[in-house]
């Protein structure tokens, strides 16, 4: 039998569930992963109160010309990992968006690198305004890069 909350289309539900919950029904397969997570073949690997780490194994269909990975690849792991850290603070019906991202490159990418993982954390979550910085690490725990973001809270419409 099914869930009837699983019959409900996922934008209600997303204002139906506290962030955590949502992001939680996600991972364990009750909602759907996000299209850029199942585009880029990443999924979510941890998930705490304002800390979100997701996994990743980068290979040549994201290098760039020069033969490694895509710094935009890198961009989108953190920027990821960041906000869905800000979204497991959110209460039901309340939404997010990144206004700024700032990232630096530690080390390249490439299908060497193997298994990465994105891990976000929220600095600041205010009513309006949220902060958080992201580390991208090898299995080695080196570091790859690191960023942070600023994110606007909002009620969803």
């Amino acid at each position: 039998m099914t869930n009837p909350v699983e019959r409900i289309p996922l934008e209600a539900r997303l204002k139906l569930m506290d962030g955590l919950t949502f992001l939680r029904a996600i991972r364990g397969g009750g909602a759907p992963p996000a299209p850029i997570a199942t585009l880029m073949n990443f999924a979510i690997a941890e998930i705490d109160e304002g800390r979100v780490v997701f996994a990743a194994t980068p290979d040549a269909r994201v290098y760039n010309p020069l033969g490694t990975v895509h710094g935009g690849y890198v961009c989108t792991l953190l920027d990821s990992c960041m906000g869905c850290a800000v979204h497991s603070t959110l209460k039901a019906g309340l939404g997010y968006t990144s206004v700024e991202l700032k990232v630096n490159f530690v080390r390249p990418l490439s299908e060497a690198t193997g298994e990465v993982r994105a891990e976000g954390r929220v600095l600041s979550a205010g009513r309006q305004i949220a902060t958080a910085e992201g580390r991208l690490v090898d299995a080695r725990g080196r570091l790859l890069a690191h960023g942070t973001t600023t994110c606007l809270i909002f009620p969803l419409p």
